[in-house]
């Protein structure tokens, strides 16, 4: 990154401090020690030496990829946060709840119409249960509304891939196995009795690990949030439990829904 591409760094300490707000650090003493770098050495721009000096003072350590990741985002974000503080908004001006793309002028149809699903052909359970690991959702269904499988199998099997895969994937931060196995056998009770509830009833799913679940940690891929707990379901977990869908997993996310690297790795696919 040239220096004709580079504003001058925040004004005053407590804007270059917010800069690191997001990434989780403003309780730890790597932005303040960053800036007394900064500040001795009236740079344009934050380098990697400076990265690794600041770990040193303040006690924390970050992977060859977290440093990359930060140098970047802090070069390029620093000044599109200084243009917005520039920008004055009066007291009276009621923060923004809600984004409507919709212009002046434009109209659209307002009728709610129904969800149609795609029918699903005729399906047979194939004798390797792990064969239908990649089927879609309205194919799963018809084999559990249909009873060629059982919510609690179906359950069980993608649980074992996860625990097969996972040390290369890097893609669970928790199992929810016992909530999963509870949730699957009350599934399969409801279908047995003649209660099925839709599509989603005793199909397995995972929950990337911003959105919470009672009882479970949510930590937002940061390692300081690893053993945060928040106190209720989020409201797209509440609404696929009463859907009757079964929580196998909380998911990776970046640190922060940053990229994908988290505090377990870095999440990879085999594609």
């Amino acid at each position: 990154m040239s220096k004709d591409n580079i504003d001058t760094m925040p004004a005053n300490r407590r804007e270059f401090l917010s800069l690191f707000s997001t990434l989780g650090l403003t309780s730890t003493l790597f932005p303040g020690v960053l800036w007394a770098q900064v500040q001795v050495k009236k740079a344009d721009v934050i380098t990697k030496e400076m990265l690794a000096a600041s770990e040193q003072i303040s006690g924390v350590h970050f992977t060859e990829a977290q440093r990359e990741m930060m140098l970047e985002w802090v070069n390029d974000n620093r000044s599109l946060y200084s243009d917005i503080r520039k920008v004055h908004l009066d007291i009276s001006v009621a923060p923004a709840l809600h984004f409507n793309p919709i212009l002046p002028g434009m109209k659209f149809k307002k009728e709610q119409l129904p969800v149609q699903f795609s029918e699903a052909v005729n399906l047979k359970l194939p004798k390797k249960l792990e064969e239908v690991a990649y089927w879609n959702i309205i194919e799963l269904a018809q084999l559990i509304r249909t009873n060629q499988i059982r919510s609690v199998d179906l359950t069980e099997m993608y649980l074992t891939r996860l625990k097969k895969y996972n040390s290369m994937l890097k893609c669970v931060v928790t199992y929810t196995e016992a909530l999963a196995i509870q949730q699957a056998q009350r599934a399969d009770e409801e279908i047995a009795a003649g209660k099925y509830r839709g599509l989603l009833h005793g199909i397995p799913w995972g929950a990337k690990d911003i959105i919470a679940k009672k009882g479970y940690p949510t930590t937002w891929g940061a390692a300081l949030y690893k053993q945060q707990i928040i106190d209720e379901d989020a409201t797209v977990v509440r609404r696929l439990e009463d859907a009757g869908a079964v929580l196998i997993a909380k998911l990776s996310t970046g640190e922060l829904a940053h990229s994908d690297i988290w505090f377990g790795g870095q999440t990879k696919t085999p594609w």
